[in-house]
Protein backbone atom coordinates (compact mmCIF):
# COMPACT_ATOMS: atom_id res chain seq x y z
CA UNK A 1 0.00 0.00 0.00
CA UNK A 2 2.91 2.35 0.71
CA UNK A 3 3.98 1.73 -2.98
CA UNK A 4 0.71 2.53 -4.52
CA UNK A 5 0.48 5.79 -2.39
CA UNK A 6 3.79 7.16 -3.29
CA UNK A 7 2.71 6.35 -6.76
CA UNK A 8 -0.55 7.45 -6.86
CA UNK A 9 0.32 11.02 -5.10
CA UNK A 10 2.77 12.32 -7.37
CA UNK A 11 -0.07 11.94 -10.68
CA UNK A 12 -2.32 13.91 -8.51
CA UNK A 13 0.28 16.58 -7.33
CA UNK A 14 1.33 16.82 -11.24
CA UNK A 15 -2.10 17.84 -12.71
CA UNK A 16 -3.60 20.34 -9.59
CA UNK A 17 -0.76 23.07 -10.52
CA UNK A 18 -1.71 23.66 -13.98
CA UNK A 19 -5.53 24.27 -13.45
CA UNK A 20 -4.89 26.22 -10.66
CA UNK A 21 -2.44 28.67 -12.21
CA UNK A 22 -4.77 28.91 -14.94
CA UNK A 23 -8.13 29.56 -12.72
CA UNK A 24 -6.08 32.23 -11.00
CA UNK A 25 -4.76 33.74 -14.09
CA UNK A 26 -8.32 33.98 -15.60
CA UNK A 27 -9.47 35.30 -12.19
CA UNK A 28 -7.14 38.01 -11.88
CA UNK A 29 -7.14 39.17 -15.50
CA UNK A 30 -10.90 39.65 -15.04
CA UNK A 31 -10.63 41.80 -12.02
CA UNK A 32 -8.00 43.66 -13.67
CA UNK A 33 -10.12 44.30 -16.71
CA UNK A 34 -12.99 45.20 -14.66
CA UNK A 35 -11.07 47.73 -12.36
CA UNK A 36 -10.47 49.71 -15.86
CA UNK A 37 -13.90 49.92 -16.84
CA UNK A 38 -14.89 50.82 -13.72
CA UNK A 39 -12.74 53.32 -13.27
CA UNK A 40 -13.41 54.77 -16.07
CA UNK A 41 -17.20 54.79 -15.22
CA UNK A 42 -16.51 56.87 -12.05
CA UNK A 43 -13.45 59.34 -13.61
CA UNK A 44 -14.74 60.09 -16.95
CA UNK A 45 -18.86 60.19 -15.89
CA UNK A 46 -19.91 60.30 -12.39
CA UNK A 47 -17.34 61.89 -10.48
CA UNK A 48 -16.86 64.88 -12.58
CA UNK A 49 -20.71 65.17 -12.87
CA UNK A 50 -20.83 64.88 -8.71
CA UNK A 51 -22.82 61.71 -9.48
CA UNK A 52 -21.61 58.72 -7.18
CA UNK A 53 -22.23 55.74 -6.50
CA UNK A 54 -23.33 53.97 -3.27
CA UNK A 55 -21.48 51.95 -0.92
CA UNK A 56 -17.88 52.68 -0.17
CA UNK A 57 -17.20 54.00 -3.41
CA UNK A 58 -20.05 56.21 -2.75
CA UNK A 59 -18.38 57.68 0.30
CA UNK A 60 -14.84 57.75 -0.84
CA UNK A 61 -15.97 59.81 -3.59
CA UNK A 62 -17.74 61.95 -1.10
CA UNK A 63 -14.65 62.08 0.93
CA UNK A 64 -12.98 63.15 -1.60
CA UNK A 65 -14.89 66.12 -2.55
CA UNK A 66 -14.74 67.34 0.57
CA UNK A 67 -10.95 66.70 1.64
CA UNK A 68 -9.32 67.34 -1.99
CA UNK A 69 -7.53 63.89 -1.46
CA UNK A 70 -7.11 61.53 -4.19
CA UNK A 71 -9.82 58.79 -4.37
CA UNK A 72 -7.59 55.47 -4.31
CA UNK A 73 -6.69 56.71 -0.60
CA UNK A 74 -9.84 56.79 0.92
CA UNK A 75 -10.88 53.44 -1.20
CA UNK A 76 -8.43 51.27 0.47
CA UNK A 77 -8.54 53.06 3.91
CA UNK A 78 -12.11 52.49 4.14
CA UNK A 79 -11.87 49.44 2.96
CA UNK A 80 -9.81 47.56 5.50
CA UNK A 81 -12.34 46.80 7.91
CA UNK A 82 -14.64 45.59 5.92
CA UNK A 83 -11.59 43.59 4.75
CA UNK A 84 -10.75 41.99 7.76
CA UNK A 85 -14.62 41.05 8.35
CA UNK A 86 -14.54 39.85 5.21
CA UNK A 87 -11.80 37.55 5.87
CA UNK A 88 -13.00 36.41 8.89
CA UNK A 89 -16.39 35.52 7.92
CA UNK A 90 -16.42 34.54 3.86
CA UNK A 91 -13.20 33.57 3.55
CA UNK A 92 -9.64 34.08 2.20
CA UNK A 93 -9.69 33.81 -0.96
CA UNK A 94 -12.37 36.09 -1.16
CA UNK A 95 -10.71 38.69 0.87
CA UNK A 96 -7.88 38.52 -1.53
CA UNK A 97 -9.54 39.15 -4.56
CA UNK A 98 -11.52 42.11 -2.55
CA UNK A 99 -8.02 43.50 -1.47
CA UNK A 100 -6.52 43.38 -4.97
CA UNK A 101 -9.19 44.30 -6.71
CA UNK A 102 -9.67 47.89 -4.33
CA UNK A 103 -5.86 48.53 -5.44
CA UNK A 104 -6.84 47.91 -9.01
CA UNK A 105 -9.30 50.52 -8.49
CA UNK A 106 -6.94 52.70 -7.02
CA UNK A 107 -4.69 52.89 -9.45
CA UNK A 108 -6.64 53.48 -12.34
CA UNK A 109 -8.84 56.02 -10.98
CA UNK A 110 -5.52 57.64 -10.41
CA UNK A 111 -4.36 57.23 -13.99
CA UNK A 112 -7.94 58.30 -15.32
CA UNK A 113 -8.74 61.19 -12.93
CA UNK A 114 -6.35 63.76 -14.73
CA UNK A 115 -8.60 62.92 -17.85
CA UNK A 116 -11.38 65.76 -19.16
CA UNK A 117 -14.98 64.28 -18.69
CA UNK A 118 -17.03 62.72 -21.25
CA UNK A 119 -20.27 64.53 -20.60
CA UNK A 120 -21.06 67.60 -18.78
CA UNK A 121 -24.90 66.25 -18.94
CA UNK A 122 -25.41 64.41 -15.03
CA UNK A 123 -28.27 62.75 -16.80
CA UNK A 124 -26.18 61.31 -19.62
CA UNK A 125 -23.01 60.64 -17.16
CA UNK A 126 -25.65 59.02 -15.06
CA UNK A 127 -26.86 56.86 -17.49
CA UNK A 128 -23.49 55.85 -19.50
CA UNK A 129 -21.56 55.93 -16.53
CA UNK A 130 -23.74 53.22 -14.67
CA UNK A 131 -23.55 51.16 -17.59
CA UNK A 132 -19.65 51.52 -17.63
CA UNK A 133 -19.33 51.15 -13.96
CA UNK A 134 -21.86 48.25 -13.93
CA UNK A 135 -19.98 45.99 -16.32
CA UNK A 136 -16.96 46.90 -14.21
CA UNK A 137 -17.75 45.84 -11.57
CA UNK A 138 -20.08 42.98 -12.64
CA UNK A 139 -17.18 41.37 -13.82
CA UNK A 140 -14.88 41.79 -10.41
CA UNK A 141 -18.04 40.02 -8.76
CA UNK A 142 -17.99 37.31 -11.36
CA UNK A 143 -14.45 36.86 -10.57
CA UNK A 144 -14.95 36.00 -6.94
CA UNK A 145 -13.93 39.61 -5.76
CA UNK A 146 -15.68 42.91 -4.89
CA UNK A 147 -15.53 46.90 -3.98
CA UNK A 148 -18.01 47.49 -1.80
CA UNK A 149 -17.40 46.84 1.85
CA UNK A 150 -21.34 47.03 2.27
CA UNK A 151 -22.13 44.00 0.84
CA UNK A 152 -19.83 42.20 3.32
CA UNK A 153 -21.71 43.59 6.47
CA UNK A 154 -24.89 43.18 4.33
CA UNK A 155 -24.33 38.88 4.43
CA UNK A 156 -22.97 38.79 8.22
CA UNK A 157 -25.96 40.94 8.74
CA UNK A 158 -28.14 38.46 6.88
CA UNK A 159 -26.99 35.78 9.14
CA UNK A 160 -27.87 37.84 12.26
CA UNK A 161 -31.00 39.00 11.45
CA UNK A 162 -33.99 38.76 9.63
CA UNK A 163 -32.89 41.35 6.84
CA UNK A 164 -31.95 40.45 3.47
CA UNK A 165 -28.53 41.17 2.23
CA UNK A 166 -30.63 43.17 -0.51
CA UNK A 167 -32.47 44.93 2.04
CA UNK A 168 -29.65 46.05 3.98
CA UNK A 169 -27.33 47.24 1.18
CA UNK A 170 -30.69 49.09 -0.10
CA UNK A 171 -30.91 50.88 3.34
CA UNK A 172 -27.33 51.52 3.77
CA UNK A 173 -27.10 53.14 0.16
CA UNK A 174 -30.45 55.15 0.68
CA UNK A 175 -28.49 56.88 3.47
CA UNK A 176 -25.97 57.51 1.02
CA UNK A 177 -27.32 58.90 -1.14
CA UNK A 178 -29.39 61.17 1.31
CA UNK A 179 -25.93 62.43 2.48
CA UNK A 180 -25.45 63.09 -0.92
CA UNK A 181 -28.16 65.39 -1.42
CA UNK A 182 -26.96 67.37 1.40
CA UNK A 183 -23.06 67.83 -0.07
CA UNK A 184 -23.79 68.02 -3.91
CA UNK A 185 -28.04 69.33 -4.15
CA UNK A 186 -30.73 67.15 -4.36
CA UNK A 187 -30.94 67.20 -8.10
CA UNK A 188 -27.46 65.56 -7.58
CA UNK A 189 -29.02 62.79 -5.41
CA UNK A 190 -31.60 61.86 -7.58
CA UNK A 191 -29.00 61.48 -10.41
CA UNK A 192 -27.30 59.28 -8.26
CA UNK A 193 -29.84 57.28 -7.49
CA UNK A 194 -30.50 56.61 -10.86
CA UNK A 195 -26.77 55.49 -11.67
CA UNK A 196 -27.33 53.58 -8.54
CA UNK A 197 -30.67 51.58 -10.50
CA UNK A 198 -28.52 51.22 -13.55
CA UNK A 199 -25.29 50.04 -11.82
CA UNK A 200 -27.08 47.25 -10.17
CA UNK A 201 -28.92 46.41 -13.32
CA UNK A 202 -25.90 46.18 -15.54
CA UNK A 203 -24.02 44.08 -12.49
CA UNK A 204 -27.12 41.48 -12.66
CA UNK A 205 -26.36 41.52 -16.86
CA UNK A 206 -22.84 40.41 -16.43
CA UNK A 207 -23.72 38.00 -13.74
CA UNK A 208 -26.59 36.22 -14.85
CA UNK A 209 -25.97 37.24 -18.29
CA UNK A 210 -27.90 38.69 -21.38
CA UNK A 211 -29.97 34.58 -21.74
CA UNK A 212 -30.79 33.41 -18.52
CA UNK A 213 -30.97 29.93 -18.29
CA UNK A 214 -34.32 28.44 -16.36
CA UNK A 215 -34.85 25.42 -14.45
CA UNK A 216 -38.42 23.32 -15.23
CA UNK A 217 -39.75 21.17 -13.19
CA UNK A 218 -43.31 19.12 -14.98
CA UNK A 219 -45.52 17.19 -12.69
CA UNK A 220 -47.55 14.88 -15.68
CA UNK A 221 -48.87 11.60 -15.88
CA UNK A 222 -47.78 12.04 -19.81
CA UNK A 223 -44.37 11.75 -19.02
CA UNK A 224 -43.22 9.56 -21.61
CA UNK A 225 -44.76 11.80 -24.77
CA UNK A 226 -43.32 14.89 -23.41
CA UNK A 227 -39.75 14.11 -22.71
CA UNK A 228 -40.05 12.81 -26.23
CA UNK A 229 -40.98 16.14 -27.78
CA UNK A 230 -38.99 17.87 -25.54
CA UNK A 231 -35.84 15.76 -27.01
CA UNK A 232 -37.24 15.59 -30.08
CA UNK A 233 -38.38 19.67 -30.81
CA UNK A 234 -36.06 21.72 -28.44
CA UNK A 235 -32.95 19.06 -28.33
CA UNK A 236 -33.02 19.05 -24.45
CA UNK A 237 -32.37 16.64 -22.46
CA UNK A 238 -34.98 16.04 -19.34
CA UNK A 239 -34.40 13.88 -16.09
CA UNK A 240 -36.93 11.64 -14.59
CA UNK A 241 -37.79 11.93 -10.94
CA UNK A 242 -40.45 9.63 -8.84
CA UNK A 243 -42.69 11.23 -6.83
CA UNK A 244 -45.95 10.79 -5.26
CA UNK A 245 -48.92 13.47 -4.38
CA UNK A 246 -48.97 14.41 -0.79
CA UNK A 247 -52.63 14.13 -0.19
CA UNK A 248 -53.61 11.31 -2.41
CA UNK A 249 -50.31 9.53 -2.15
CA UNK A 250 -50.89 8.71 -6.07
CA UNK A 251 -47.49 8.10 -8.01
CA UNK A 252 -46.90 11.51 -9.97
CA UNK A 253 -43.21 11.17 -12.27
CA UNK A 254 -41.76 14.55 -12.94
CA UNK A 255 -39.35 15.82 -15.28
CA UNK A 256 -36.70 17.84 -15.18
CA UNK A 257 -35.42 20.27 -17.72
CA UNK A 258 -32.75 23.15 -18.05
CA UNK A 259 -34.03 25.49 -21.29
CA UNK A 260 -32.89 29.19 -22.21
CA UNK A 261 -35.29 32.26 -22.13
CA UNK A 262 -36.04 31.93 -25.61
CA UNK A 263 -36.91 28.74 -25.38
CA UNK A 264 -39.60 28.97 -22.24
CA UNK A 265 -42.59 29.48 -24.26
CA UNK A 266 -41.86 26.85 -26.90
CA UNK A 267 -41.57 24.50 -23.50
CA UNK A 268 -45.03 25.80 -22.71
CA UNK A 269 -46.69 24.82 -25.64
CA UNK A 270 -45.50 21.36 -25.91
CA UNK A 271 -45.84 20.34 -22.32
CA UNK A 272 -50.12 22.27 -22.79
CA UNK A 273 -50.07 20.37 -26.17
CA UNK A 274 -48.91 17.06 -24.45
CA UNK A 275 -50.91 17.12 -21.02
CA UNK A 276 -53.31 20.76 -20.58
CA UNK A 277 -53.66 19.80 -16.65
CA UNK A 278 -50.07 19.07 -16.24
CA UNK A 279 -48.31 21.39 -13.34
CA UNK A 280 -45.32 23.42 -14.35
CA UNK A 281 -42.80 25.63 -12.50
CA UNK A 282 -39.99 27.47 -13.41
CA UNK A 283 -36.99 29.05 -12.16
CA UNK A 284 -34.23 31.09 -13.08
CA UNK A 285 -30.73 29.28 -12.78
CA UNK A 286 -27.70 31.91 -12.22
CA UNK A 287 -25.34 28.81 -13.39
CA UNK A 288 -24.53 25.44 -14.78
CA UNK A 289 -21.97 23.21 -14.40
CA UNK A 290 -21.05 19.85 -15.85
CA UNK A 291 -23.76 18.13 -18.14
CA UNK A 292 -24.05 18.46 -21.92
CA UNK A 293 -26.10 21.93 -21.56
CA UNK A 294 -25.61 24.36 -24.38
CA UNK A 295 -27.58 27.65 -25.12
CA UNK A 296 -27.94 26.55 -28.53
CA UNK A 297 -29.95 29.66 -29.60
CA UNK A 298 -26.86 32.03 -28.98
CA UNK A 299 -24.20 31.92 -32.34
Amino acid sequence: MDAQQNTTTPKKACKLPGRTVSFYVKKYLMIFVGSIIAAIGLELFLIPNNVIDGGVVGISIMMQSITGQALGIFLVLLNIPFLYLGYKQIGKNFAIATMIAICFLSFWSGVFAPLPRVTDDPFLAAIFGGIIDGLGVGLIIRAGGSLDGTEIVAIIMDKKSVFSVGEVVMFINLFILSSAGLLYGWDKAMYSLVAYFVISKMIDVVIKGLDESYAVMIVTNEHVEITSALNDRLGRGVTLLHGAGGYTGASKEVLYCVVTRLEVDKLKEIVLEKDANAFVTINAVHDIIGGRFKKKSIH
